[in-house]
């Protein structure tokens, strides 16, 4: 009887928590980041204000949670295991980068969530910066580091480059009806060019490393 209780419990909670989440998603939707406030979250959400500090710790925790919810990088997991050792990771870079490219397309709210972290200081956003960050060093330092050696800063500043490529040519397609560098970034081929091109850069960086040693 106890353990069912507990079982009913949690499941409130959870249930609680992703309404909580839901309000946050719908307020960024309807009157942007201003209008996050702790008592139009619960109202929102149907619910009592006192559980955003019970499940949360406050409206800073609720806002930290909705944000890794929706960041990809926060998200990602290394389930590649020797496949992605005995490749120097290539595989697993490719697959994340287009993965990423199309995950940051069809996500609206993480676009607003990158846009929001180049102009406003946050603790949450920087938060969510260091999170990021914190993810990428464990697969630069367990998969690519030891493979590319001496070039590993050149590895991880192309990586560099092509994420934020991917950040703003994602948002530069959902925001403008124009072309870019004549792709169409809304359409299947013009995505399509793009992802090629992500696949070609990341086989030349692995292709150079190989050649480099081979001298």
């Amino acid at each position: 009887m106890e353990q069912e209780t507990a079982v009913k419990s949690l499941r409130n909670k959870e249930k609680s928590k992703q309404k909580f989440l839901a309000a946050v998603e719908k307020i960024l939707h309807t009157k942007g980041f201003s209008g996050l406030k702790v008592n139009d979250i619960a109202r929102t959400a149907g619910l009592d204000k006192k559980l955003i500090y019970n499940y949360f710790g406050g409206k800073d925790g609720l806002i930290d949670e909705y944000i890794r919810s929706q960041d990809f990088w926060s998200n990602v997991k290394d389930e590649s295991g020797g496949a992605a050792v005995n490749d120097g990771g290539k595989t697993f870079a490719k697959a994340m980068l287009l993965s990423q490219f199309d995950y940051v397309f069809k996500n609206k709210d993480l676009q607003k969530i990158l846009l929001w972290g180049l102009i406003e200081n946050r603790k949450s956003l920087k938060k969510l910066a260091n999170d990021r960050e914190e993810t990428g060093a464990v697969l630069f330092k367990s998969i690519t580091d030891p493979y590319f050696g001496e070039n590993a800063k050149r590895y991880r500043a192309i990586i560099a480059l092509l994420i934020a490529g991917i950040y703003y040519l994602d948002i530069y397609a959902t925001t403008n009806d124009c072309t870019f560098c004549g792709l169409d970034l809304k359409s299947a081929d013009g995505r399509s060019e793009i992802e090629n091109a992500l696949t070609f850069l990341i086989d030349k960086t692995y292709e150079e490393e190989k050649r480099e040693e081979s001298f």
